[in-house]
């Protein structure tokens, strides 16, 4: 039988940001201190946000150096230029790497402007580079309204692996504020794919909100299933999800 990951509910967002930010520094210092840089996977969207400030805020006190980082982001937009306000490039410069102290060289972020016919080449390079970096020691996760991690929508394999897929209808009503409108959301991105994902050493899924709470009690006491991509966390030996009471309030 299947033993779900563990569900680990706090008072609110800033308090399990606070504890996964000091598991995180307490990670990235370990692996340091035996000789090599740690391979962080990192997300977007609303939800990373007060981590992402947590581990500024740590940074900011010394307690956490982004020197010998790398890190891989699990998706970025089709069509979009990394200097599109809405990129994915931008995010992590405004959420996160303008503020730390991590090498250029070490950010690897998908290319949304990559043309069609150098597409799948793009993401074979996307894996190796990850494989050459070491494999992701501690990737993090949000979840979408469809259960999606990454940008995988219901119906991506277990297996999959970095390549571009199609935006669900609910993702991009869900991103249209940010663009202005849905006519303005592409519809197409470049993901991790569930099986990349799930290679990664530790995963910590994040959630906040009563808006989460129906799909966060399927993913991890529903069954495994391609319809809930995080469903697949389920089988990971070392995943956690870091709930507000509000998205644990349906187990």
């Amino acid at each position: 039988m299947t033993e779900s990951p563990p569900a680990r509910i706090f008072a609110d967002s800033a308090e399990a940001c606070r504890t996964l930010a000091a598991e995180l520094a307490g990670l990235v210092a370990s692996i340091n201190a035996s000789g090599r840089p740690a391979v962080l996977g990192l997300a977007t969207g609303r939800t990373p946000i007060p981590f992402y400030a947590e581990l500024i805020r740590l940074h900011r006190a010394g307690e956490l150096s982004f020197a010998r980082v790398v890190t891989f982001n699990l998706d970025e937009y089709l069509g979009l230029p990394a200097g599109h306000p809405e990129s994915y490039h931008s995010f992590m410069r405004r959420e996160l790497f303008d503020h730390v102290d991590i090498p250029a060289e070490n950010v690897h972020i998908p290319d949304g402007t990559i043309p069609p016919d150098q597409l799948d080449a793009h993401c074979a390079a996307y894996e190796d580079a990850i494989r050459a970096a070491g494999g992701i020691d501690f990737q993090l996760l949000g979840i979408g309204r469809t259960g999606h991690i990454g940008f995988n929508e219901p119906g991506s394999p277990r297996d999959s692996r970095t390549r571009k897929v199609e935006l669900d209808p609910i993702t991009r009503q869900d991103a249209a504020p940010s663009f202005g409108g849905l006519d303005h959301v592409p519809t197409h991105a470049i993901s991790m794919g569930c099986g990349t994902i799930l290679e990664a050493r530790r995963i910590a899924l994040l959630a906040w909100g009563k808006g989460k709470a129906a799909i966060v009690k399927e993913a991890l006491t529903g069954p495994v299933t391609d319809r809930v991509s995080a469903s697949f966390l389920q089988e990971h030996p070392d995943a956690a999800f870091y709930l507000d009471a509000e998205a644990g309030s349906d187990l």
